[in-house]
């Protein structure tokens, strides 16, 4: 593809910004509603996202894009600590892009061909940081990064705010420490 004019660019970036503040909000915007916020036209809008699918696919692979970024350089001063604080950018993550997905799965009706990457793509980011921890003798042998990033999706599917949630999620993490 051509590379895109630096307007268009500037109006994707808009309608992508809208769309995740809204969701970040709780908010189910109308694709009317996110070219009204973000002051494009509607063919604007649909010119870059044909559809809702489209922009929701594009919201979940650019936040997807991130977490497996954060894998590349995660915090962190051992291995064990680098994972850990990689998890919880991964329950960041999940947590704020919980209602995206459901609506991916809604339209789709199944996990379709986004989820499903996008899943083999934070596995394979994780792996590594996993497998160092484990080398290190710091994270449990026994469980693999899909176990772990379930155990992470269970406690995020609580319901309450992130206050409630959050010392749920550090006791499970401490969990995966060898003591």
């Amino acid at each position: 593809m051509p590379p895109r004019r630096a307007d268009a660019e500037r109006n994707r970036g808009r309608i992508l910004e809208v769309a995740r503040a809204g969701f970040a909000e709780g908010a189910v915007l109308s694709m009317a509603e996110i070219a009204r916020r973000a002051d494009v036209g509607m063919a604007t809008l649909y010119r870059n996202f044909p559809g809702r699918q489209d922009l929701l696919e594009a919201l979940y692979t650019d936040q997807v894009d991130a977490v497996c970024a954060a894998a590349a350089s995660p915090e962190g001063e051992t291995a064990g600590e680098r994972l850990l604080a990689w998890v919880l950018r991964f329950a960041e993550f999940f947590a704020s892009k919980h209602q995206i997905a459901a609506e991916l799965l809604a339209q789709a009706e199944g996990p379709g061909p986004v989820l499903d990457r996008s899943r083999e793509r934070v596995l394979a980011a994780g792996r590594p940081l996993l497998a160092a921890a484990q080398e290190a003798g710091e994270i449990r042998g026994d469980l693999t990064l899909e176990q772990v990033l379930d155990m992470v999706i269970a406690v995020s599917a609580i319901h309450g705010d992130p206050e409630y949630s959050r010392p749920i999620l550090a006791t499970a993490l401490d969990g995966l420490r060898v003591s």
